[in-house]
């Protein structure tokens, strides 16, 4: 029987009162590009100072992001039982809890323990992301919503063009030893040098736990405007919906499926950025990352404009176009030799900027009180940020470490993501 049913969610308070409260969820856009945005310097420095291959250094992002797909869902259901507040001041202490196993694990030089704390982090980071961003669209007027939550996340593009800059600063040395080099070191000498690189990661992810522990803190003693949802139903009273009842809405299917192609192409183009301006421009280890640092100013500044343009466009527009010119140029960084490639991937830096937020706000749009539910599904989809470095990094591995080819994966997955913004946004009626 058809059920004609109204979903409404409304916020409570006084919409003067929604500036604070807004601010502070920008900060929390802001952490979480920190920590991910740390992992473009932390995959090679951990692959040197733990002696690992390109797949296994790229385990940092499947530690990361699969646990995002753990904790999507139980994020979810977290949000629905304890609200926004609650899950985010939760999600701050998993995140810091993270920040501060990274002594430990430096200590050690234990890579495993490197993995359990990144794995932690991304626990954290799926219960902050799942309440900030449906949080963020709600805070303001429903027409404004893909706009609102592109400012938010152009500080998320903040911390991209920060994050590779401290990282750089603060714990790349600067110092590389081939294989043969270090077999020719005394042991003692070898065993000093790896154990100093291990240990430049403890003061910046030391500091990182501190400030989290402050946010959370605030969070705590901060009044937040409060959501309410209902749901008027005419002819009959609704049913609870099933975990995979909200899939029924073809733009949010859809959008998950594009949300898992995108995380991933971001990820692998962040993951060997550094890589492949030493061994494609020939530029040092540092040199690389302060260029992954202006990856992160396009990233940022495509956000701004992207969020200026979205007044005279409409979302899905503006993501074919973007996308559109993401393909072209990651064919130029898989295709192109020298300098070009370099600029290609900075270019993608601009391009990619506005996919996260934007295939989020369409993937969410009118769902009402199901938005919890989609939003749990669009962050399990980051699940793609697990597999597809790792599938990139055993490409580079067996075409004898050349990082260029492995450029192959985000060039497909620009092309599902083009065919979402075409096709796939339209939400679908449901009888």
């Amino acid at each position: 029987m058809h059920i004609d049913s109204t979903k409404k969610v409304t916020v409570t308070g006084n919409p003067k009162n929604y500036l604070f409260p807004f601010i502070l969820v920008v900060s929390l856009f802001f952490l979480w590009g920190i920590a991910h945005n740390l992992n473009g310097v932390l995959i090679p420095h951990l692959k040197k100072a733990c002696q690992l291959d390109n797949s296994q250094s790229a385990l940092v992002d499947t530690s990361v992001f699969f646990a995002y797909f753990i904790m999507a869902l139980p994020a979810g259901l977290l949000l629905r039982k304890l609200g926004y507040k609650v899950s985010i001041v939760i999600g701050l202490l998993a995140f810091s809890l993270g920040a501060f196993l990274f002594i430990p694990a430096a200590n050690a030089r234990m890579y495993e323990l490197f993995l359990v704390a990144l794995f932690i982090i991304g626990c954290g980071l799926a219960v902050l992301e799942t309440a900030a961003n449906p949080y963020a669209t709600i805070l303001g007027p429903p027409e404004s919503a893909t706009q609102r939550i592109n400012l938010a996340a152009s500080f998320n593009g903040l911390a991209a063009m920060l994050g590779p800059i401290l990282g750089t600063v603060f714990i790349l040395s600067g110092t590389s030893y081939t294989a043969s080099e270090l077999e020719a070191m005394a042991e003692a000498e070898r065993l000093t040098y790896l154990a100093s690189e291990a240990s430049s990661v403890k003061l910046p992810y030391f500091v990182l736990g501190v400030i989290l522990l402050l946010v959370a803190v605030i969070f705590m003693f901060v009044k937040l405007p409060e959501i309410k949802e209902t749901q008027s139903v005419v002819g009959e009273s609704s049913e609870k919906k099933s975990l995979f009842a909200v899939l029924r809405h073809k733009n949010l299917t859809f959008a998950v499926v594009a949300q898992f192609f995108y995380v991933g192409a971001q990820v692998c183009v962040t993951s060997f950025f550094i890589r492949m301006a030493q061994q494609g421009a020939g530029v040092d280890e540092k040199t690389a990352g302060y260029y992954l640092g202006v990856y992160g100013l396009l990233f940022m500044v495509g956000r701004f404009v992207g969020t200026f343009l979205l007044k005279y466009t409409t979302a899905n527009r503006l993501l074919s176009i973007y996308t559109l010119v993401s393909v072209l140029l990651a064919a130029t960084a898989v295709f192109g030799s020298g300098m070009v490639v370099l600029y290609a991937l900075g270019g993608l830096g601009f391009f990619m900027s506005i996919m996260f937020p934007t295939i989020f706000s369409l993937g969410i749009a009118n769902l009402g009180n199901e938005t919890k539910q989609a939003s749990s599904w669009l962050i399990m989809s980051i699940v793609g940020g697990a597999i597809f470095p790792f599938l990139m990094g055993d490409i580079i591995d067996n075409a004898n470490d050349n990082t260029q080819i492995g450029y192959v994966i985000p060039l497909v997955c620009y092309a599902v993501i083009l065919w979402y913004a075409a096709k796939g946004y339209k939400p679908v009626s449901i009888k």
